[in-house]
């Protein structure tokens, strides 16, 4: 259902079974997927890409230019997956002729007042919870978990399946698999709850276990620590993933959580 209260280009793509509602605007160059509902008083301008079965609540605004002195006008894209949700007064920039686009995943959640800066790259099944601001050049793999009110320093990595605590400052890369949080940021252990939720076998999480107590809590510089990882450890998904974070680490890498146990677990 097409609201007629709704401004809409004539040349925006919109796909079977999209509903929008009233007083909301879509720009010419837009593409939306079928079945995605946009809710009232949203924004969605050119370059947007949005999939199909996502939610828009109102106020969001999707694919502003981005806001980047050195932006000369060029055509880049804002692009969101499919089954994604975008919680009230969300933002999510286009990109700039750096990537050429912002990415969201699908199965993500974008609670209220998040904001998303050009060149980002969020993956799926990501949660970023209300208030989470994120600069530009931002890589976050899936399932990775933000809490609220968090900022997010310009070109850090989060890695897959890392959790972060409200309220955080994330200034250096975030590896795969790791709480984090307190002030400044440091590591807190595996996120072995989040792990067993996704179905990840004992095996495989006492294998993230070694990873962090190798990395983190055994005194090695990275590239002593690597090595022993690729020495000691089977080759798997979930250990090479960590290896190839933690070489390609831009921001630095934090040495050892301020106080947890022997085993990596955070303390009480």
């Amino acid at each position: 259902m097409i609201s007629p209260l709704a401004s809409i280009h004539p040349s925006a793509r919109l796909a079977a079974g999209v509903t929008v509602e009233p007083f909301t605007t879509i720009a010419a160059d837009v593409e939306i997927g079928e079945g995605t509902w946009i809710g009232p008083n949203v924004t969605i301008m050119n370059g947007a890409r949005i999939g199909a079965n996502c939610q828009v609540f109102p106020g969001a605004v999707i694919g502003a230019v981005p806001q980047d002195l050195k932006f000369a006008g060029e055509q880049t894209t804002a692009v969101i997956g499919d089954y994604t949700v975008i919680r009230e007064c969300v933002t999510v920039n286009r990109g700039t002729v750096d990537r050429g686009e912002t990415r969201v995943g699908s199965h993500c959640l974008l609670m209220a007042y998040v904001h998303i800066a050009h060149d980002c790259v969020i993956g799926s099944h990501c949660i970023l919870a209300n208030a989470v601001q994120v600069a530009g050049h931002v890589e976050v793999g899936d399932y990775a978990i933000v809490g609220g009110s968090s900022a997010v320093h310009q070109f850090v990595k989060i890695g897959a399946h890392a959790m972060i605590s409200g309220g955080s400052l994330v200034r250096k890369d975030v590896p795969p698999y790791v709480k984090a949080g307190r002030e400044p940021l440091s590591y807190a252990g595996a996120n072995s709850v989040g792990l067993r939720r996704r179905g990840f076998t004992e095996e495989a999480i006492n294998m993230v276990q070694q990873l962090y107590r190798t990395l983190f809590l055994g005194g090695l510089n990275n590239h002593d620590a690597l090595a022993q990882i690729e020495r000691e450890l089977p080759v798997s998904p979930e250990r090479d993933l960590a290896v190839e974070f933690v070489r390609a680490a831009t921001r630095g890498i934090i040495k050892g959580p301020k106080r947890g146990r022997p085993d990596g677990s955070e303390s009480e």
